[in-house]
C-alpha cells in the first residue's frame, strides 16, 4: 500500500472498507477477534491447528491448483461440447460424465447451455450437466481425498457422475410434461466468469501443449494465482472454523442429529447442506470435523452433494435460464440423489 493510501486510511468509512476488502478473509478475522475476545487462552491453538491443517493438506491443494490451471490453458472444457452429440442417452450419460471430472464452474458453462437449449438441445443432457458439475472436479477430489480419504472422493465422484446420469433420465423421460415443456427463459445470460474458457471457448479441440502460445501461457499464470488465492482464503476460513468446532461443539450433540445408521441422519444431512455449505473446498474441513465429532459418512455424502448442488453459483447457473418450474425440478433431483447416495455409501463404508 502506498504512502498515500496510508494517509488516507484514517477517513475510509467502515462499509467501503468492508466492500474492498476480501469478505472471507474479514470473516476470519472477525471469528478470531471474537474468540480472543471470549477464551484468549484459545486464540493460539485454534490458530496454530488452522494452519497446520492448511500446511498438511498443502501438497494437495498446490495439485489442484496448478492440474485447473493446465487444463484451462490447454482449453479442454471445449470437451463439453463433445457431450451433445448422438442420442439422447449417450448424450446425457458423457454429459454428466464430463460434469463430474472437469474443472469449471457452474457459472461458466452458463452461455454454452443457454445456446444448446436455445438451439434445442435435449434438456436431459443439460439437467445431467448441471447436476454434476458442482459436486466435483480435479480440485474438489485432491482436497476431498487429502481430508476425508481417497475412497470418499471417489464415492462422491461416483455418486456425482450417478446423480447427474438419473437426473437426465428422468428429466429426458418427462421432457412431454408440463414440468419440462418450455424450459428456457426468454434472455440469455451472460457468464460471470471473466476469461473462464481459455481462448479456444468450447468449440475447439484442446491445446495440450499451450505454452507455446503467450495467450494460453498468460491464462494459466492468471488462473494459477486466482485459484491460489481463492483456495487459500476459503481453505483456510473453513479449517479455523473446524478448529473452533471441534472444540467448543460436543461431539455428543453432533452424534445425536447426524451420527448412527438408517435413513434420518442421511436425510438430515442433506437438509442441512443447503444452507450450511460455503463452496466444494470450505465445506471439505467442515465436514471433516463434523465426521471427527460424529457424522455418519451416509450423512456426510448426502451434505456434500445436496449443498454443493444448492449452493448460490450453482444454483444461480440453473436459475438464471430456465422457468421456475425447471429450477425447482433441478433441486428435487439434486435432494433425492444425494439422499440416495448417501444411503448407499453408508451401506457399503
Amino acid at each position: 500500500m502506498s504512502d498515500a493510501s496510508q494517509t488516507r486510511s484514517s477517513a475510509i468509512k467502515p462499509a467501503a472498507l468492508w466492500r474492498g476488502a476480501d469478505k472471507a478473509i474479514l470473516v476470519t478475522l472477525a471469528a478470531l477477534a471474537v474468540l480472543a475476545f471470549f477464551d484468549l487462552n484459545a486464540l493460539g491453538p485454534v490458530i496454530a491447528s488452522g494452519f497446520g491443517s492448511l500446511a498438511h493438506t498443502a501438497p494437495f491443494i498446490l495439485f489442484a491448483i496448478f492440474s485447473v490451471a493446465y487444463l484451462k490453458a490447454t482449453g479442454a472444457e471445449g470437451l463439453v461440447a463433445k457431450a451433445f452429440t448422438g442420442p439422447p442417452v449417450r448424450m446425457i450419460v458423457f454429459a454428466a460424465i464430463i460434469g463430474g471430472v472437469a474443472p469449471f464452474c457452474s457459472c461458466e458453462v452458463i452461455p454454452f447451455v443457454s445456446a444448446l437449449l436455445a438451439l434445442g438441445a435435449p434438456l436431459g443432457a443439460v439437467m445431467a450437466l448441471w447436476l454434476a458439475s458442482p459436486l466435483m472436479d480435479p480440485a474438489q477430489f485432491a482436497i476431498t481425498g487429502s481430508a476425508l480419504g481417497f475412497d470418499f472422493a471417489i464415492a462422491k465422484t461416483i455418486a456425482a457422475i450417478s446423480v447427474g446420469i438419473g437426473g437426465g433420465l428422468i428429466t429426458q423421460l418427462l421432457s412431454g410434461t408440463a414440468v419440462f415443456s418450455d424450459p428456457l427463459k426468454i434472455a440469455p445470460v451472460k457468464s460471470c466468469c471473466s476469461k473462464s474458457s481459455g481462448p479456444s471457448g468450447f468449440d475447439q479441440k484442446p491445446q495440450w501443449k499451450f505454452w507455446g502460445e503467450a495467450e494460453r501461457t498468460a491464462i494459466f499464470r492468471e488462473t494459477t494465482l486466482t485459484n491460489g488465492a481463492f483456495l487459500f482464503k476459503w481453505l483456510l476460513i473453513a479449517y479455523i472454523f473446524e478448529a473452533i468446532m471441534t472444540r467448543y461443539v460436543p461431539a455428543e450433540f453432533v452424534a445425536g442429529f447426524l451420527g448412527g445408521e438408517g435413513v434420518q441422519p442421511v436425510i438430515l444431512g442433506a437438509i442441512l447442506g443447503g444452507p450450511a455449505y460455503l463452496n466444494g473446498y470450505a465445506a471439505v474441513p467442515l465436514v471433516a470435523g463434523l465426521m471427527d465429532q460424529g457424522m455418519s459418512q451416509g450423512a456426510a455424502l448426502s451434505f456434500m452433494m445436496a449443498g454443493g448442488v444448492s449452493c448460490i453459483p450453482a444454483a444461480i447457473a440453473v436459475y438464471a435460464l430456465v422457468k421456475h418450474k425447471v429450477f425447482a425440478a433441478y433441486l428435487g433431483l439434486a435432494f433425492v440423489g444425494s439422499v440416495s447416495a448417501g444411503l448407499v455409501w453408508q451401506a457399503i463404508a
